[in-house]
């Protein structure tokens, strides 16, 4: 995935566009690479009180005409093909209950592919994800930040196999479960927070595509120097091999590594955050950099 959503890239490259789509592919990976779920400078663990919680709007763009090859080397779409995809993300988190929240994502994309057959694009509602999380070690009165997240992605977005159609989807549920920690420096204004864990694929009954059961981490150091607010934040998956018919496809495996700084600054009740997304190690996946932003306010809506 704010917290590093991040989440359910899909793979590029010929051989997989040939099976999914020629840019259906392509533009949907960088559309579900895109949110890193994190609250703002409040960092994950800390849960939110019951009444309390926070919203986040996140737009992301990236415009590539590269990816990661099968073997991680950076190479050209396929036939001069040329990625262009925005995408927006507005995240919720509630407290419900002392130790227990919940987080809610909805997305909206805007995709477009460019190569010598011709120029297609779609735009609509993505996926839309909820995640529920707890402090257990809250409950025993121990103060260490640590929580456990588990969440579920349920296919909202049109999902469509022909292969000159740009999917908003993957039309398929996915299953995750992560581990939290961190740590407050106080007095000093810096924190540093992280969270590892799995993400179970179901199989795409329309497609017959199995993506691959994905393991993910994220890092994140914040703090501010005066008015102006800084996070480092380092995320990333390595996937199973996909299968396709029922035949499982070695080369058919994503990997993605990236680094994102950003800058924060208080605007009325909220904060506007300004980033860079930059992708550093990958397979089968776009490379490049993308441009994001986001507001992120507390709210007490109870």
């Amino acid at each position: 995935m704010g917290d590093a959503l991040p989440f359910g890239a899909r793979p590029s490259g010929t051989g997989y566009l040939r099976g999914f789509g020629r840019s259906g592919g392509v533009l949907l990976a960088i559309a579900l690479a895109g949110p890193v779920v994190n609250g703002g400078s409040a960092a994950a663990q800390w849960l939110e009180p019951p009444g309390r919680g926070w919203i986040a709007l996140a737009v992301y763009h990236q415009d590539t005409k590269d990816h990661f090859g099968m073997t991680g080397d950076v190479r050209p779409f396929f036939a001069d093909g040329h990625a262009v995809t925005t995408s927006s993300f507005l995240t919720t988190a509630l407290g419900l209950a002392p130790g227990l929240d919940l987080w809610t994502q909805l997305s909206f994309n805007r995709l477009r592919y460019d190569d010598i057959a011709g120029d297609r694009a779609s735009a609509g509602l993505g996926d839309v994800r909820l995640w529920l999380r707890f402090a257990p070690l809250g409950w025993l009165d121990v103060s260490l930040p640590f929580a456990i997240r588990g969440g579920v992605k349920l296919p909202v977005g049109d999902f469509d196999v022909d292969a000159e159609i740009i999917p908003l989807g993957d039309g398929q549920r996915d299953w995750e479960l992560m581990a939290e920690v961190g740590h407050s420096f106080w007095p000093r204004s810096l924190y540093l927070s992280g969270w590892a864990g799995y993400r179970w694929r179901e199989e795409n009954k329309e497609s017959r595509k199995d993506y691959g059961n994905e393991f993910f981490y994220f890092l994140q150091l914040g703090g501010w120097l005066g008015p102006l607010g800084y996070k480092v934040a380092l995320d990333g998956w390595d996937g199973a091999a996909g299968v396709t018919e029922g035949i499982r496809v070695p080369g058919f495996q994503r990997e993605l590594v990236q680094l994102q700084p950003s800058v924060l600054y208080n605007v009325g009740s909220g904060q506007v955050e300004l980033g860079a997304r930059f992708a550093l190690r990958g397979k089968n996946l776009p490379s490049g950099a993308a441009l994001m932003a986001q507001y992120f306010r507390r709210w007490e809506p109870f």
